[in-house]
């Protein structure tokens, strides 16, 4: 059944909220401990770098929406995922794990991601941005915020990412959804639009700078204590909210990052010795080589304003 998106932009409009509805100086700051601070200092870093990540890719969906509504609703999610990195800095803060005006360095992987998005993103077409960007947020939400709510006791660590969580799943209604219209287009036009998208410099930059990108934010939380498993059946519920839909399955970059998602779940797969390899190289890569932080990073921020 379509969703009405006219009555889903009303929905996200009247869902609004803002840093300054929570209560940052509430008690339950202290349940933080020290053993847990420094792990979780770099997995709060890494999660609000990949709403900026999310962020910059709904702007860019912003441009290439079929539909005018579609386009504004991928404006407030662009919002939402900004709203949603600062949120998470201001919890940093609130556990004494920045100082004011703060703001944590991204890791190389990341650093390196930003700028392929900047550079990149707005020239991919929707068929490829409108993938990978569900096959993302089912990620974030089906593993790495469900399993920070089950390590952090403090109740507006709840209150904040209850706020988030039903955010994500309204972005992951309209993603599946417009996945599913982009299967509607005749087969012919989803092969040219596949073969003439996928063998260019910025998507294989992409694939190049993505892998390591994925496997350190795994090896991250798995130190942390969460099981493998967990991020890999977050990864397999892609593919099956993807197969609910009519048409999604015509979709060719749907297809092959289905694919993708069912190696990247497989631990004994030898796409992971690549992959980590990929990381250990990164974590050597010439700090003065990095290319410069785009401006729209700037905006991130912990103050609660509205």
């Amino acid at each position: 059944m379509a969703i009405d998106m006219d009555a889903m932009l009303a929905k996200i409009k009247d869902r609004q909220w803002a840093l300054a509805d929570i209560d940052w100086d509430a008690p339950g700051a202290e349940l933080i401990t020290d053993e847990q601070r420094p792990q979780l200092k770099a997995f709060m870093a890494d999660l609000c770098w990949i709403e900026n990540i999310g962020a910059r890719g709904f702007a860019a969906l912003a441009k290439k929406a079929p539909t005018p509504t579609i386009a504004e609703i991928y404006r407030y999610f662009h919002a939402e995922e900004q709203r949603h990195a600062n949120a998470e800095l201001a919890l940093m803060k609130r556990w004494g794990m920045l100082e004011d005006g703060e703001v944590p360095e991204p890791n190389v992987n990341i650093r390196l991601a930003i700028d392929w998005l900047d550079r990149w993103a707005d020239d991919m077409p929707l068929s490829l941005l409108g993938t990978v960007i569900p096959m993302l947020e089912v990620a974030l939400d089906g593993a790495l915020l469900k399993f920070l709510l089950d390590e952090v006791d403090d109740p507006v660590c709840h209150q904040v990412f209850e706020k988030i969580n039903n955010d994500e799943s309204r972005h992951l209604v309209v993603d599946f959804e417009v996945l599913n219209m982009i299967g509607h287009a005749k087969v012919r036009r989803l092969l040219i639009d596949f073969v003439g998208h996928n063998a260019t410099p910025g998507l294989i930059i992409g694939a190049i700078m993505g892998a390591p990108l994925i496997n350190r934010i795994r090896n991250e939380i798995v130190a942390m204590g969460m099981e493998p498993e967990r991020l890999y059946r977050a990864v397999k519920r892609f593919k099956e909210l993807g197969d609910r839909g009519e048409h999604t399955r015509r979709v060719p970059t749907y297809l092959f990052l289905r694919r993708y998602a069912a190696v990247v779940t497989n631990p004994r797969h030898p796409y992971h010795l690549l992959a980590n390899s990929m990381v250990w190289l990164s974590d050597r890569y010439p700090r003065p080589l990095l290319p410069s932080v785009p401006s729209w990073v700037k905006e991130v921020t912990h103050e609660p304003a509205a």
